[in-house]
């Protein structure tokens, strides 16, 4: 593990392999490790970088005003990067869209996997959702409100619990649990999204759906594809919310040649 620290306190990060350096941005019910099932096929060919954002895993809760964007390019910078293949799941998908409309000279591709769309209309069932998490957490429940998230993000509406993968769950609670712990602090001091044209992003851009995932986001993942230019949309049938531990072979076969030089 690799602690970059600052005056907000600190980033960790994670670095394996060799080659192109490919940066994997987690999504906002997981931390690092959601990608430790795709990592060793990237890192056969790339540097893989792995970081946790402010407030999730093994980083610290930020202490001040922060911008998502900002971290990353400080990250690429201590490494020495001048130009990285962008992957990004659920909200880190949208970090990684944010990063790519600021920094467009620093990014040499775009996976966006699950991502929000700022401003959606969301669904009835994305609606209670939220309440019941809302509700969970007023009460001082953290173990409902971790339920709530593992129903919704990793079951998802589609299938039972016997139809995942053992143990999914289990290594889910845990990264959950921190980030909803620190999830006030961190939606105090996160200066938002990045509202930016689509229509601007000129590299190669793949987009993933999970065909099991809420239908608010299959319908996000199919906006994305089709106002980025050029953008690839691939489905994943056996995916929720989740793609990179659902799927991460399938996932794996559809970024590397994706991500080749």
């Amino acid at each position: 593990m690799i602690t970059l620290s600052d005056e907000l306190g600190h980033l960790s990060c994670h670095v394996t392999g060799d080659g192109p350096p490919v940066v994997l941005v987690h999504a906002g019910i997981a931390d690092h490790r959601m990608w430790d099932a795709v990592v060793p096929a990237l890192a056969e060919r790339h540097t893989v970088i792995r970081y946790d954002l402010r407030g999730f895993g093994e980083s610290a809760p930020p202490s001040g005003p922060f911008r998502e964007t900002d971290d990353l390019r400080r990250l690429l910078d201590h490494f020495g990067h001048e130009r990285v293949r962008l992957v990004g799941a659920s909200w880190g998908g949208r970090v990684a869209v944010d990063f790519t409309l600021t920094h467009p000279d620093r990014v040499h591709s775009l996976a966006v996997l699950a991502a929000p769309w700022p401003g959606y209309d969301w669904s009835a069932e994305m609606i209670a959702y939220d309440a019941a998490e809302t509700q969970a957490l007023a009460a001082g429940d953290l173990d409902a409100a971790v339920t709530t998230n593992l129903d919704m993000w990793v079951r998802g509406p589609a299938r039972t619990w016997e139809d995942v993968d053992a143990g999914l769950a289990d290594r889910l609670r845990e990264p959950i649990r921190t980030s909803l712990v620190n999830q006030d602090v961190v939606g105090e001091h996160s200066q938002g999204v990045v509202r930016g044209d689509l229509s601007g992003i000129c590299v190669p851009t793949l987009v993933g759906i999970g065909a099991l995932d809420v239908a608010d986001f299959q319908d996000i993942g199919r906006r994305y594809a089709s106002e980025i230019p050029g953008a690839v949309l691939i489905e994943f049938p056996t995916a929720a919310h989740l793609i990179a531990m659902d799927a991460p072979a399938e996932l794996a076969s559809a970024l590397l040649p994706f991500l080749a030089p």
